[in-house]
């Protein structure tokens, strides 16, 4: 989907020079925008009511960030790529590398955050709140948030990405740990979006850019058949993790226990009981704000 984002501060004044999209807020947005009781809110109608600013800085240097739908049944991170606009119902998570998207993703912190998190709805599905779940978050030794906050990372042959400038012990389980959610994420892909029924479209590149920010837009391949096309609408994460397919339990049982191993968990097996696991966090946890 597009949005119209004049981003923080830009002059109504400027903010008209792009006709079109000017033209839609001012036919969809102005009247709606009148009536809310906040008078800045009223005044700058133009610009997004929670322009997110802290977020924007934090993702600029980014080529990429996780997301996770703040209100889901399963616990699931993507990536998103930066310069668009995200929904306030998804919760971002400001690093580029598949070793801190590995540890997410994981079974360690999946546990995690379903015993720190509230619930909502009629389903009563988890709702992720960073200040339970991502900030008491025990990750492993030396790739803590604190220990990746400047955000370089490190290219793998592959392609992968781990936090850079690692020492040589860390350095090895990021590695394993990225590579495994690298593999987790391309099939995912794959599934959702299979080769043989689509295509990928080059967004457009804005007036003095070399390139585009926007990602591929992707589309259903021209004459594919109607069941196909069909199949295809129905392939959504939320599908995939119902079904759980053996390949996609196999390739979270290899992240997990590559995130096991850095945790220390020599032991670790496929079978360890969640409470034993979640003992072990908790453990964890209480050294470290001591």
């Amino acid at each position: 989907m597009w949005i119209v984002d004049f981003g923080l501060d830009m002059p109504e004044a400027d903010a008209a020079l792009f006709e079109a999209p000017f033209a839609h807020i001012t036919e969809s947005v102005r009247p709606q925008r009148a009536t809310v009781r906040n008078e800045l809110e009223k005044a700058r109608w133009w610009l997004h009511a929670r322009p997110a600013p802290d977020l924007r800085k934090a993702v600029a240097p980014l080529q990429r960030y996780a997301v996770t739908a703040r209100v889901a049944k399963h616990r699931l991170f993507a990536w998103e790529r930066t310069g668009g606009v995200i929904d306030g119902q998804l919760v971002a998570i400001a690093r580029a590398d598949d070793t801190t998207f590995g540890i997410l993703h994981s079974r360690m912190h999946e546990l995690w955050s379903l015993r720190m998190c509230t619930w909502l709805g009629v389903g009563n599905d988890p709702r992720y709140t960073p200040t339970t779940c991502f900030e008491t978050f025990p990750f492993p030794a030396g790739l803590t948030p604190q220990d990746t906050a400047d955000q370089r990372t490190e290219a793998l042959a592959g392609g992968a990405l781990i936090p850079a400038a690692l020492p040589a012990p860390t350095r090895a389980h990021a590695q394993a740990i990225a590579q495994a959610a690298q593999r987790l994420d391309a099939l995912r892909q794959n599934w959702l979006n299979p080769p043989e029924w689509t295509r990928r479209i080059p967004e457009v590149v804005p007036l003095g850019m070399d390139a585009s920010p926007y990602p591929d837009r992707i589309e259903p391949r021209p004459g594919l058949p109607e069941q196909d096309a069909k199949a295809l609408q129905q392939r959504t994460l939320t599908k995939l993790y119902n079904q759980r397919p053996a390949w996609l339990a196999q390739a979270h049982a290899q992240l997990d226990a590559f995130v096991a191993a850095a945790y220390g968990w020599q032991d670790y097996q496929a079978d360890m009981a969640d409470v034993e696991i979640l003992r072990r966090l908790l453990a964890l946890n209480h050294a470290r704000t001591q």
